[in-house]
């Protein structure tokens, strides 16, 4: 009997070939008392496990503020006094309104030790520099303990902290961190509140149609109390100093203030994330964010209608979110067009928006793999052209796959955070198409994710502005060239229609407006962001169009949907030029203008009544269309603009005219 290469003996034994010798183990009088130690190899430098695991990570190396002035003076600080600096204003930030001083803070995790075995490091009180109240004299529990502040933490630290200490919390298969957003899972506008005082009385969209919905500043303080006192509640609170908008001459600096390691890695994707070197001289923000959303506000408070809450306060530059816009609000301030779109670029310089509610293909037409993607959803228009306000994406994962979307598959990995999706509890492989927590899934990417994202995310003057609407009315053509007044009309409409079932179980359109085609996140009232597009339009030559990506032949159930190679086309022809120097001819009831021809384009489709094969249904389906329309804008009808309300007069002349 045989084993491998060993030969069999007479005992039963096996006998090996010879071969290199094991290395010998010594000992020696000098290593310590007979004790063994294998000399074959390096040693590590450590003489105890706890060592060992020290030698793992070492400390970053300070930095100092490049390109700036003053870069001197910050060299001079010790990296010490930055520290306490920096505590100072984190404890200014957390500073309740019953006390003059903020809580005491501290970086770093409540269970790290230093490296003399202690776990209470020096801390920080900090002055608020909006708060003038006399201290009460009560003592909280709150006040009396320590606030660790985990700061600015790296995803893979965050992974750590939500994987350890926060239940619901996974890694997936593809390196993704997924979690549950809580009880809702989908925005709610209605819960949204805005405090109502002397700077946003005249300035802000108030009454019927807003989205503003007003509290006063009493009630807004009352949550903002809750919300500190539960952070400072707290062993440890995640803060994370970040940037909006990429364009360093009119960037906001935020603080956010969060209970939980999953909102901190989702806030560190979405927004723009600072240098080393921008951090250390980051200073007191421009805005803060109280993120407790895992504490309920009091529904007895005034103004509240459920447990959640997202209150906004512009003249103290914070915003508190309990249960659960502002570059919409500072931006037009500075002269500045905010934009609720997606923006993309060519190879040669040639900039386009695109503007469409949910299911028009905003996210599919702007990420092209032949163009730079700039953004995907919040823009800036200044003087001297775009920029993306947000650091990431965030993208709709529900019935996802690789060959519809590559682009979004790909950005799902190690950093990404999915939200709400369900997946396979041994391979953690995620199934897209499983609902069962809600449909609303989501990812959150850094949108370095993206291939062709421009780093950074700025570009040049646009060329084209795209409106998108998925007309299952079927009856808009698809593709039209807009002058000024009808680009404004028809944004600030912000029309697309969905398909909803009825009582008796037919289905038919439903006419869906949304000002702006951002109703949610706009804070003026939207003729502003219109004058202020069609000004930057007819500064810059930029050509209004509108895109169907709906239906044509009839209404849905009847005709069929635009095919996306048609879509693709027309807006390759934009991009290229080629569409603005084609024949146009004009429709009745909304005054379109639309081309005679598009190559690989069949012609009849491109006028609408000319793909109906019953004319007198497309008139009646086109007559009631038009009636929607002027039936919404009547909301915007009275609120005049311009000279002597003339520019109110042309937009309203630019709507369908019976």
């Amino acid at each position: 009997m045989s084993a491998g290469n060993g030969n069999a003996n007479g005992d039963g034994g096996f006998s090996f070939p010879k071969g290199p010798a094991m290395p010998k183990i010594t000992t020696g009088a000098k290593r310590g008392n007979g004790i063994c130690h294998d000399d074959s190899g390096p040693t590590v430098k450590a003489t105890t496990i706890d060592e060992l695991h020290s030698l793992q990570k070492k400390r970053s190396a300070p930095t100092t503020p490049i390109n700036q002035s003053g870069g001197a003076a910050f060299a001079a600080v010790s990296e010490e006094e930055r520290q306490k600096v920096q505590l100072q204003s984190i404890s200014a930030s957390l500073a309740s309104l019953t006390r003059e001083s903020g809580p005491k803070v501290v970086r770093g995790h409540p269970a790290e030790k230093k490296a003399d075995g202690s776990t209470t490091p020096a801390y920080a009180h900090g002055q608020h520099h909006s708060i003038f109240s006399p201290a009460l004299g009560a003592v909280s529990d709150s006040s009396l303990k320590f606030t660790h502040v985990l700061y600015n933490l790296s995803p893979a630290e965050l992974y750590e902290q939500a994987i350890k200490y926060e239940k619901g919390s996974f890694i997936t298969s593809n390196g993704a961190l997924a979690t549950l957003s809580g009880a809702k899972t989908g925005r709610a506008p209605r819960d949204k509140r805005v405090v109502r005082d002397e700077t946003t009385e005249d300035e802000l969209w108030w009454g019927k149609g807003s989205p503003n919905i007003e509290m006063d500043e009493h009630a807004f303080m009352v949550n903002r109390e809750r919300a500190v006192d539960y952070l400072n509640s707290l062993e440890k609170v995640f803060v994370n100093d970040q940037f909006l908008n990429w364009d360093p001459e009119n960037r906001i600096k935020v603080r956010i203030v969060s209970a939980r390691a999953y909102h901190s890695l989702f806030m560190h994707n979405m927004c723009i994330r600072p240098t080393p070197e921008e951090l250390e001289s980051f200073g007191t923000p421009d805005f803060t964010i109280y993120n407790a959303g895992q504490f309920p506000c009091n529904r007895y408070t005034h103004y509240m209608t459920s447990s959640t809450s997202v209150d906004l306060n512009l003249s103290r530059r914070e915003m508190v979110i309990l249960g659960t816009h502002v570059m919409h609000y500072l931006m037009p301030k500075r002269r500045i067009l905010s934009l609720h779109s997606g923006c993309n670029m060519g190879k040669d310089g040639d900039v386009a928006l695109f503007f469409g509610l949910s299911g028009t293909g905003k996210t599919t037409l702007s990420t092209d793999h032949n163009r730079y993607l700039i953004g995907d959803d919040e823009h800036c228009w200044t003087e001297t052209g775009v920029s993306n306000i947000e650091g990431g994406c965030y993208a709709k994962c529900v019935d996802l796959s690789r060959e519809k979307e590559p682009d979004i598959w790909n950005a799902i990995k190690f950093g990404t955070v999915l939200e709400n999706v369900v997946f396979d509890e041994h391979t953690r492989e995620v199934d897209y198409a499983d609902k069962s927590v809600t449909e609303n899934t989501r990812a959150a990417y850094p949108i370095e994710f993206i291939p062709n994202a421009k780093i950074p995310c700025v570009g040049p003057h646009p060329k084209n502005v795209i409106l998108l609407a998925c007309d299952a009315f079927g009856v808009l053509p698809p593709v039209s060239k807009l002058n000024l007044a009808q680009t404004m009309y028809h944004f600030i409409s912000g029309y697309t229609a969905l398909v909803a079932g009825t009582e008796d179980g037919i289905k038919e359109p439903t006419a869906t407006f949304s000002a702006c085609f951002g109703a949610a996140f706009i804070m003026l009232h939207p003729t502003k962001y219109a004058a202020m597009l069609a000004e930057k339009m007819k500064t810059q030559g930029a050509t209004g169009w509108l895109v169907n990506t709906g239906w044509s032949g009839g209404s849905y159930g009847v005709g069929n949907r635009i095919k996306l190679a048609y879509t693709r086309k027309i807006i390759d022809a934009i991009h290229s030029g080629s569409l603005l120097k084609s024949n146009f001819k004009k429709t009745e009831i909304f005054g379109f203008e639309i081309p005679t021809e598009i190559e690989g384009i069949p012609s009849e489709i491109l006028d609408p009544v000319n793909s109906w094969s019953d004319k007198k249904a497309h008139k009646e389906t086109l007559l009631k269309l038009g009636g929607l329309f002027k039936k919404n804008f009547e909301t915007f009808a009275n609120h005049k603009i311009g000279v002597d309300g003339k520019l109110t007069e042309e937009i309203l002349a630019a709507g369908p005219i019976f």
